[in-house]
């Protein structure tokens, strides 16, 4: 079997609804969109283009590389915080999320004081406070077109120029702060 660079029990599947690859660990019966941690990314970036690579099929979709003409698409990164009426009120930082969704907001409201006055950048934050996966890439969603993220979420993207931050915008998965990157 081909060497796939992901951690032990963990194997790439193919999604037919979304006709991308995604990884399945049998063992544990959990699966992600995002490379488990422990993943060596190039053997993976080698494993997906020779056997998951068709023209819909792109490494940049993946998370794994943004160096590729991106036509329509953008990248951004953000920051999520949380409450427990979000959509999955849990994350890689709390097994249950119990904050109402005032306080996540003050929480928030915290975080964008502090990368307006440039005390740190989002993506720093990101790291240790995100409440999404994306954490570990400093809040980077990578490349992405119209129709793919929630609606609050896209429209607020969308309208950004590279470089600039929004402000709160509000999803099913709770709060986000969204900067452009392209």
């Amino acid at each position: 079997m081909a060497d796939t660079g992901l951690p032990a029990g963990w194997e790439v599947r193919h999604s037919n609804s979304k006709n991308l690859p995604y990884y399945f660990n049998e063992s544990q019966k959990l699966s992600r969109w995002e490379p488990p941690p422990g993943t060596d990314t190039e053997k993976l970036k080698t494993y997906i283009a020779e056997n998951h690579s068709a023209p819909e099929i792109r490494l940049d979709t993946l998370g794994l590389s943004g160096n590729t003409v991106n036509s329509g698409k953008i990248r951004a990164s953000h920051l999520l915080v949380k409450h427990r009426d979000s959509r999955r009120p849990s994350s890689w930082r709390e097994a249950e999320i119990k904050r109402t969704k005032e306080e996540a907001m003050s929480i928030i409201l915290g975080y964008e004081a502090r990368i307006r006055s440039g005390q740190s950048p989002l993506g720093q934050l990101a790291m240790s406070e995100s409440d999404d996966s994306s954490a570990r890439k400093m809040g980077d969603l990578g490349f992405f077109g119209r129709g793919v993220m929630q609606k609050e979420f896209e429209e607020a993207a969308f309208q950004l120029k590279p470089g600039e931050m929004s402000h709160v915008v509000e999803t099913a998965s709770g709060l986000h702060l969204i900067e452009r990157l392209e």
